[in-house]
């Protein structure tokens, strides 16, 4: 979101506020916002905003993507690791592609690390999403949702 001056006389200074939103982001992330103005030498600027986004437990991927051929059976890991000095516990609460695929969660590194693996259930071809909601004992952070999207083409 970009807030800034409408008019700016000339030789004079004007502000320009720029807000991202950094729910769903971790990590390195960059933004950018042009500018276009009247000057007949540099008609427009491009901002740019980069930034660490801190996280209280790091998903190695918010998105499972399963993508192979029919009767292939496909895996994927996510890992989760807890990002705070104090022990993280992970259960499913819900999980809406049991047709789909099947996964294990196994603890790695004692209250520290867990791996989520994903395997697809060999089928027809189609394509499906969903989701692995996880209840944490982080009162910051109640909820985790692993997303899944999955494509299954024709043999050949």
């Amino acid at each position: 979101m970009a807030h800034f001056d409408k008019a700016i006389p000339p030789g004079g200074e004007g502000k320009i506020k720029l807000q991202v939103t950094t729910k769903g982001y971790q990590g390195s992330v960059q933004k950018s916002a042009k500018v276009y103005h009247n000057d007949p030498n540099t008609k427009m600027l491009v901002l740019r905003l980069k930034a660490h986004v801190k996280v209280l437990i790091h998903l190695s991927s918010r998105y499972v993507r399963l993508y192979g051929k029919e009767g292939q059976s496909i895996t994927r890991v996510v890992d989760i690791k807890a990002e705070l000095d104090k022990p993280l516990k992970i259960n499913p609460i819900e999980f809406n592609l049991k047709d789909k695929l099947s996964y294990t969660i196994e603890e790695i590194e004692k209250g520290k690390k867990y791996r989520i693996k994903f395997k697809s259930i060999p089928g027809p071809p189609q394509t499906y999403t969903g989701f692995l909601k996880l209840k944490t004992n982080y009162p910051e952070k109640p909820e985790l949702t692993v997303r899944i999207r999955g494509r299954i083409g024709k043999k050949g």
